[in-house]
């Protein structure tokens, strides 16, 4: 393989920027990316925004300082070291051990400050007046591109990235606008309108323009035209197949197009992490509750979620009907000889509406009896549906049946799934809704995702799913049970459990404080939200210290936060110990979770942050990687990176445009 490089190109001086390029596609492989259901991108207040004839409350970072021009350093710098195969404009060529080299020192080297990486990362466009006045309230010299950044990207010619793909590698239209050899200009992805601190899918570009480029091709693209792409980077390079065979650890897709192993693939791993969490279990006697098997987002894995392991399959859907008695009639003694599927309407499909006391059986009721019938023959209530015949006697069938197993699955394992998964768990268990909420989070450990109709419906047809259930009473039915004061306050979800001791919520559940102690919860982590509870009973009954607010933090892109990783870290520490009973904020829990890389990391927390999206603006993400580096040293390790910046950011932006308009 022959490579090209050439140094990074100087910052653009030009004041006026090139045309907006068309959307820029993240999809590069090819594949079908398709939002996991249920899943949304919250809106995120970046605080107030700081105007010019006012002091900002929180400023912008400081001034530039001489230690900004320092720059990280390359191997391939100066150029002329190697080995020139094109004078105007200067394109070098390298060897495939020259780019192993060069990758390997750029990953140990340490990113530069956050100070000077942002604003100019979030990107500003100098037509969007919103974003300029945001971050540039006192100082206009910011949007200079920095001078400390020196990257490598990779770019492949011809720019099919489904096949002979060195591990991130881009297309050259992600950062290269237009097609032919007079434009010759980077793509200036700024946003012209509008405000955000979460523009990950401009990083690669922007990257891009502050790195040494190297451009390599495969056996589909001819010498000439890696040429043609290189004199328009002023960089280039050659054959595949040799790279291919002597570094193979650098390679995420191969010339076959089959992925290797060990790809760190973000998509891939928020789906697998959201697998292992929400896994079938068993949640009363032959009743499980998980993903669908076999389905896309979470494939089986063995045997422990098989089809074949169940007699019926229910699956929850939002176009689902509630089936007939007939219809569950036939499944039930279809189910002896061959698997079954059914559907029943999803969670916050069904809207609340009052039991009656005639004869006639709500849907919601009647599958709970159907499916305690069939997983546990033999009970006193399975002897209902036997009617005798004409000589008065009672069919064998029941009696003789074996007990079915059951499934109650949807994609995620945790979402539509929970209407009937927690009122079976009422009607198994006999107990009332706020119990069952509890339980089916506490003791059978099932991250749920439920919605305040649910709430609704379940409170409605609470006294007559226990009046029909077969189990002991406990005394629930000879006193009427007082509602807890949480329920009310409750819009059907809990807090997403994160780790063993470690909660992720929002500032509702940090304010119900019946409800975090009934979970077992006892401290609070807040970050720029204060909690309302503020009496001296609330506050004695808490403990002082067991609440850490950090104030003068907004989620606004410009305030630092890792100077706060320390001290939110050591409250953690203080009592992660003992038992499960901590909530934390979502700023500082992915830091905590800091061990393994961070691709892990962010899709670790991703998958069990339940239907909400997380989004760490810009420099939260970098400021993450920084912490990285600290840890490293604090153990004596080298700063060794798994991924660099612009990979990173345009994973995450991949990750989130499905979920995006």
């Amino acid at each position: 393989m022959a490579a090209v490089a050439i140094p990074q190109p100087p910052p653009r001086q030009t004041p006026t920027p090139p045309p907006q390029a068309p959307p820029l596609s993240l999809d590069t492989s090819k594949r079908e990316i398709a939002p996991i259901p249920n899943k949304y991108i919250p809106y995120c207040s970046p605080g107030p925004v700081p105007c010019s004839q006012r002091v900002p409350a929180t400023p912008p970072a400081s001034p530039p300082t001489k230690h900004s021009d320092l720059q990280t350093y390359s191997i391939l710098y100066p150029p002329e070291t190697y080995g020139r195969v094109v004078d105007r404009p200067s394109v070098f060529s390298i060897d495939p051990s020259i780019l192993v080299t060069a990758l390997s020192h750029l990953a140990s080297q340490e990113f530069p400050e956050p100070k000077y990486a942002f604003p100019w990362l979030h990107g500003l466009h100098p037509e969007n007046q919103v974003q300029l006045a945001f971050f540039l309230a006192r100082r206009k010299g910011f949007r200079d591109t920095p001078k400390c950044f020196r990257g490598l990207t990779i770019i492949k010619a011809g720019g099919d990235l489904s096949k002979s793909k060195i591990n991130c590698a881009l297309a050259p239209e992600e950062v290269l606008q237009g097609d032919n050899d007079q434009d010759c200009s980077f793509l200036d992805l700024d946003p012209k309108e509008g405000f955000s601190v979460r523009n990950f899918h401009i990083q690669a570009a922007k990257m891009a323009t502050v790195s040494d480029i190297v451009i390599y091709k495969d056996e589909d693209t001819t010498q000439n035209d890696m040429l043609k792409l290189a004199k328009r980077f002023a960089i280039a390079q050659s054959p595949f197949k040799q790279f291919e065979a002597s570094h193979p650890e650098l390679v995420a897709i191969s010339s076959q197009g089959e992925t290797k192993d060990g790809v760190v693939d973000f998509f891939q791993l928020e789906r697998t992490e959201m697998c292992k969490m929400s896994h079938a279990t068993e949640i009363a006697k032959n009743v499980w509750l998980g993903p669908t098997p076999d389905s896309s987002l979470c494939p089986s894995s063995g045997d422990q979620n098989h089809e074949s392991l169940f007699d019926i399959l229910i699956e929850a859907s939002d176009l689902a009907q509630a089936p007939e008695t007939r219809t569950l009639a036939r499944i039930g003694e279809l189910s002896l000889s061959a698997p079954q599927h059914l559907d029943f309407p999803s969670s916050g499909s069904i809207m609340p509406f009052k039991a009656t006391s005639s004869g006639t059986l709500d849907p919601v009721t009647e599958m709970c009896q159907w499916i305690h019938r069939l997983t546990n023959p033999g009970l006193p209530a399975d002897t209902s549906e036997d009617e005798p015949d004409s000589d008065g006697d009672i069919p064998m069938k029941s009696m003789l049946a074996r007990p079915r197993r059951i499934l109650i699955h949807c994609t995620d394992g945790y979402t539509e799934t929970s209407l009937l998964g927690l009122a079976y768990f009422m009607y198994a268990e006999r107990i009332p809704v706020h119990e069952a909420w509890l339980r089916f989070h506490c003791e059978k450990k099932r991250n749920f995702f439920a919605y305040p109709s649910d709430v609704a419906l379940l409170s409605s047809l609470q006294s007559r799913i226990l009046e029909l259930s077969c189990a002991e009473s406990n005394g629930i039915l000879g006193a009427v049970q007082a509602e807890p004061a949480w329920l009310s306050r409750m819009d059907g979800s809990l807090p997403s459990r994160i780790l063993p001791y470690m909660y992720l919520g929002n500032i509702g559940h940090a304010n119900n404080l019946d409800l975090l102690q009934a979970m077992g919860i006892k401290r609070i982590l807040s970050i720029g939200e204060p909690v309302n509870w503020t009496t001296k009973s609330q506050k004695e009954k808490w403990g002082a210290g067991n609440v850490l607010f950090i104030d003068r933090v907004q989620d606004n892109g410009i305030d630092p936060l890792m100077s706060l990783f320390d001290r939110c870290l050591e409250f953690i520490g203080k009592h992660k110990v003992k038992k499960k009973d901590q909530q934390l904020s979502s700023t500082a829990e992915s830091a905590f979770h800091v061990q393994p890389p961070y691709a892990l990391r962010n899709c670790f927390v991703r998958a069990r942050r339940l239907n909400v999206i997380i989004q760490p603006h810009l420099r939260f993400a970098y400021e993450l990687l920084k912490w990285e580096e600290v840890l490293q040293k604090r153990r004596g390790e080298p700063v060794r990176r798994e991924m660099e910046w612009a990979a990173i950011a345009r994973e995450i932006a991949a990750m989130n445009k499905p979920y995006t308009r």
